[in-house]
């Protein structure tokens, strides 16, 4: 038996739902295929350890006019504060602002696009593991 589980059609996956569900959860290749598109299931807690170690935030926190502004470099986002924890919180609430435009109508804009990458791992992560992403 392979280590990899697919399934080459939807009913295929459908009636062996747990055998893809198991093996994502183990870490093992599950993928499913529908017409010509193969999908790839994966348990989320692996998939946010992994973007969040190949999808650096490169945040800039500085000091401005007596308070704290945040930005991502080529990412429309950006939060200010009073404090920095004021101001990481704000980006955080930025960035799940910016993921729910990304899923609802941003991802085939052309300059957004290639932001699958954060806004999935903004969707898999607490308040916590953002802010700790943010500030390294």
């Amino acid at each position: 038996m392979s280590a990899a589980v697919h399934f080459e059609s939807y009913s295929e996956g459908r009636a062996n739902l747990k055998t893809l569900l198991d093996a994502a959860e183990q870490g093992r290749v599950a993928t499913l295929r529908r017409d010509r598109h193969t999908a790839v299931v994966v348990d989320s807690d692996r998939m946010r350890h992994f973007l969040s170690s190949v999808v650096p935030s490169h945040a800039s926190v500085v000091p401005e006019n007596g308070g704290w502004s945040v930005f991502i470099p080529g990412l429309p986002v950006s939060a200010d504060g009073n404090s920095f924890d004021e101001a990481i919180t704000e980006m955080i609430d930025a960035l799940r602002e910016y993921a729910e435009d990304w899923q609802a109508r941003l991802r085939d804009a052309p300059n957004h696009r290639e932001n699958w990458g954060i806004v999935a791992l903004i969707a898999l992560s607490t308040d916590e593991q953002l802010q700790a992403w943010l500030v390294g």
